[in-house]
């Protein structure tokens, strides 16, 4: 069995670039086999796992455009199990090339389909706008995940996604899922922070996850590094809150079965 996810919010800083390198790597410590997919021209995926954009030389860019080989420029991370398809700034360019073509909103369901039965796991990060190469990645894949931020202005633009979502479902994509909602940036010492957490799931509560991502320093400094929490600090909230998540979708999707006390980490525990 195979999975592809997209992480999508056309809102930015929500955490969704942390949650695609980080969900990518958890799932790779936990030995399945993960693709991350950086379809966001800011490559901040790319620099997560510890490559320079700069020196990318053939991205996924030209993957799109020029109808490179992804198996050809994949590149192999310090994280066990993780690999990496890279982006580069070009990509800002490739929609604008990308309008005329008949099947514009398939080429990266084309390009992963020819590698997909290679990998458990195929994460990308959407751009954070729903502009073509966003809805490439709706297309392409099995379910989206939605990240949101336990902050004020959380819901906005939620309505706008879940809006797309459907769109592409019913024209484009008929099989693409929810994943589910994963609520980020969590601060239990907030009022406001519970207040999101409450209202989130009031709202759509059989499509959020149990588990949470709380702040966390040592997420900062992880990036900082360019490398996963989990290979930077296992012990951490972090690492903790992640390993949790792929262990919530590995449940989800019937990959392994997980008791539901092992399930999430105690949200009150202090790292």
């Amino acid at each position: 069995m195979k999975k592809i996810i997209s992480i999508a919010n056309q809102k930015g800083g929500v955490g969704k670039t942390t949650t695609a390198i980080n969900l990518a790597a958890s799932l790779a410590i936990l030995e399945y086999k993960t693709l991350l997919v950086d379809a966001d021209p800011q490559a901040n995926s790319t620099s997560g796992c510890g490559f320079e954009p700069r020196n990318i030389k053939v991205s996924l860019y030209e993957c799109l455009i020029d109808e490179a080989k992804a198996k050809d420029i994949i590149l192999e991370t310090e994280t066990p199990n993780l690999f990496l398809l890279p982006s580069h700034l070009d990509l800002v360019g490739a929609e604008i090339e990308l309008i005329n073509n008949p099947n514009r909103e398939r080429i990266m369901k084309q390009l992963l389909q020819e590698i997909e039965d290679d990998y458990d796991f195929i994460i990308i990060d959407c751009s954070p706008s729903l502009g073509l190469i966003t809805v490439n990645a709706l297309t392409a894949a099995d379910s989206v995940l939605v990240p949101v931020q336990c902050e004020y202005f959380a819901l906005e633009g939620l309505g706008k996604l879940l809006n797309t979502i459907k769109i592409i479902q019913k024209n484009i994509n008929t099989e693409l899922q929810i994943e589910g909602i994963l609520l980020t940036m969590y601060d239990q010492r907030l009022n406001l922070s519970n207040q999101v957490v409450a209202e989130v799931k009031r709202r759509f509560e059989d499509a959020c996850f149990d588990t949470i991502i709380h702040r966390n320093t040592r997420l900062g400094e992880a990036q900082s590094l360019r490398t996963p929490i989990v290979m930077y600090d296992a012990d951490s909230k972090g690492a903790l809150n992640y390993l949790n998540l792929a262990r919530e979708i590995l449940q989800r999707n019937n990959f392994t079965n997980i008791q539901q006390t092992d399930k999430i980490l105690d949200l009150n525990e202090q790292n």
